[in-house]
């Protein structure tokens, strides 16, 4: 008798589990699809109507040129008209003596803790970013209170602001700036080393510069946070409904604490100004976020 070849056709019974098994990848697949997509849907919802509802309200405020041009100086809640450039001007100055003093710590800090960072003293500076990762804007905010203030019996003004902002920025771009440390080839590395190359040349003209495109995300994204923090502004400085450039004397205004005096206000012309300073400030994370990738493209290494 002949037995049965090597190459004989699969048993029946065998290819219906098959085909039932591809079924069920085929549904279960077709199910986890659907689901991703309405949750993705279902986070999107709130965003869209978040941005509908402040362009809609406060679209047609900052559309005139003398919102960017006036302030609130004189203007009762009553009143139509003012403009949110004292809140500008506020908010760019605090933000940018934030970032000048935040971001050189922030990248330094994650240059060590991935390129030399080893043992104990590496652990807790990695420990103490975690740490202030999680602090509270309020927490940062009564701390320079403490010290500005209390200690060394400064006035509330807009620097000490920039201080607070810098606690809250620092831990968001050394992490950031770590992420993309590590993203760079070791290759890269090994190869500059191998031409006789010192570590902190290599660092500065091969590692940073090509994660320099992420590095740059990292700074806008914490620059973008700390634009829109409310409580340091109200615990250390004022608002003020005039123009204030000096960041060292007097009461300042920025668009988080313009959004409050307003709000606070019921006349309905305070409530237009309100959504008008919401969308500003909007619009100007939007254009950090925007310049940060064109500079990133620029400054990204050729290849």
């Amino acid at each position: 008798m002949s037995t049965a070849t090597e190459g004989a056709a699969p048993a029946p019974t065998a290819r219906v589990t098959i085909d039932h098994l591809s079924r069920n990848r085929v549904v279960t697949n077709q199910v986890f699809t659907v689901l991703v997509h309405g949750a993705f849907v279902l986070a999107l919802l709130p965003l869209v109507w978040i941005l509908y509802s402040v362009l809609s309200q406060g679209w047609s405020l900052i559309a005139h040129a003398s919102w960017w041009t006036n302030s609130q100086r004189n203007i009762t809640s009553s009143v139509v008209g003012g403009g949110a450039y004292h809140a500008i001007i506020g908010t760019l100055e605090q933000a940018l003596v934030c970032a000048v003093i935040a971001v050189p710590i922030a990248i330094f800090t994650a240059i060590y803790l991935v390129e030399y960072g080893r043992g104990r003293f590496a652990r807790v500076v990695s420990f103490m970013v975690d740490i202030l990762t999680g602090v509270p804007s309020i927490v940062a905010a009564l701390f320079i209170y403490a010290v500005w203030v209390t200690t060394f019996h400064f006035q509330r003004v807009g620097f000490a602001v920039s201080l607070a902002l810098v606690l809250l920025m620092i831990p968001v771009v050394v992490r950031s700036t770590e992420e993309m440390l590590k993203l760079v080839p070791n290759e890269l590395r090994e190869a500059s080393y191998a031409l006789g190359v010192p570590k902190w040349k290599t660092i500065a003209r091969i590692v940073v510069p090509t994660a320099i495109g992420g590095i740059v995300t990292g700074v806008m994204l914490g620059t973008a946070r700390v634009m829109g923090e409310t409580a340091p502004l109200l615990i250390l400085a004022p608002y003020a409904a005039a123009i204030n450039t000096n960041l060292f004397s007097g009461n300042q205004a920025a668009l988080p604490t313009m959004i409050r005096d307003q709000f606070d206000q019921a006349d309905q012309p305070a409530v237009d100004r309100m959504w008008a300073a919401a969308l500003t400030l909007i619009l100007l994370v939007l254009v950090l976020n925007v310049a940060g990738r064109f500079v990133a493209r620029l400054s990204g290494v050729k290849r």
